[in-house]
């Protein structure tokens, strides 16, 4: 086998070639598509997409709890609402009993001075 002279200089054979593979190698070792290999077997996409999945999720029960919430004081509203609702209802009856009463009284005191004025005319 001739000679190639990788490994050699002017003086005769020397051992370069294992420091020659010890840097190849090194090299490898740094070189990106391993370290990608080495870390994750993820690809960029796929991770994007895992974030954007638990970004969604995460907002997905904030928005959640804030309808949930919404839904509560809506509800305590109402409540609140029938409640104001009843209860002018119930003023309202009282206004037309105490209306009917005093139309009553009016009556009958129309009468009482009907007689009054009779009995004095007479």
């Amino acid at each position: 086998m001739p000679p190639t002279g990788r490994g050699m200089d002017n003086k005769g054979p020397k051992p370069k070639l294992s420091q020659e593979v010890e840097q190849t190698s090194a090299y490898c070792d740094n070189s990106p598509a391993k370290n990608k290999k080495a870390h994750s077997s993820k690809t960029p996409a796929s991770i994007s997409s895992g974030l954007f999945e638990a970004a969604l999720a995460g907002a997905n029960r904030e928005v959640n709890m804030l309808f949930s919430k919404y839904s509560e004081v809506l509800s305590e509203r109402a409540a609140i609402d029938a409640s104001q609702v009843r209860e002018l209802e119930d003023i309202l009856m009282e206004a037309r009993n105490l209306e009917s009463h005093l139309k009553e009284k009016k009556d009958h005191l129309r009468r009482t001075l009907a007689i009054i004025s009779d009995k004095l005319q007479g």
